[in-house]
């Protein structure tokens, strides 16, 4: 039987050489490797109260909103600087070669809602960390945090685990 990691392509050298870039596209597109993911990113949470569904861009769209709707509950989308048209806060956060800056609206997140944050891959856990603050800036309650991807090396979960945060995340791929 198919795990979620099957459905998992590898593409070496992308976006530069000795990347190994774990592209999960092939995996959305199979509706079967979908569903399961779907379905084992929802199983640590079924029971429990959660009010939002935060997905860090782009692919955390994709699952964010998946979930969110199997939930019945509302999605919120933390963008990169500039793409939000309402009034936005802003976290900066560090990139391999650079900074970034991610965004929220200043209303999508209620004091006291309780909020899963999901992404498709969890690497040194910078946008996932720049997103958890800005939703604590607006009082949201993060309940955990879910990813179908971690890749251990790069530290972004023990990052996110010093921080106070669970982390679920549906397979690991060693190197970078």
């Amino acid at each position: 039987m198919k795990t979620v990691q099957d459905y998992i392509r590898t593409i070496v050298d992308f976006p530069h050489e000795g990347i190994m870039f774990r592209d999960v596209t092939t995996l959305f597109a199979d509706p079967r490797g979908f569903r399961m993911a779907i379905d084992q990113m929802l199983h640590p949470y079924a029971g429990l109260e959660i009010d939002k569904v935060v997905g860090l861009e782009a692919r955390g769209f994709i699952l964010g909103g998946a979930i969110a709707h199997q939930l019945s509950v509302g999605f919120v989308p933390i963008r990169k600087k500039g793409k939000l048209p309402g009034t936005t806060i802003s976290q900066d956060y560090k990139l391999e070669y650079g900074e970034a800056i991610v965004e929220i609206h200043d209303d999508a997140i209620q004091p006291g809602e309780k909020v899963l944050v999901v992404d498709d891959l969890l690497a040194t856990g910078g946008t996932a960390e720049a997103g958890i603050k800005l939703i604590e800036r607006l009082g949201g309650e993060i309940i955990s945090t879910a990813f179908i991807i971690d890749l251990p090396e790069l530290g972004g979960r023990a990052k996110l685990e010093a921080m106070g945060m669970e982390v679920h995340a549906l397979c690991a791929f060693d190197g970078l």
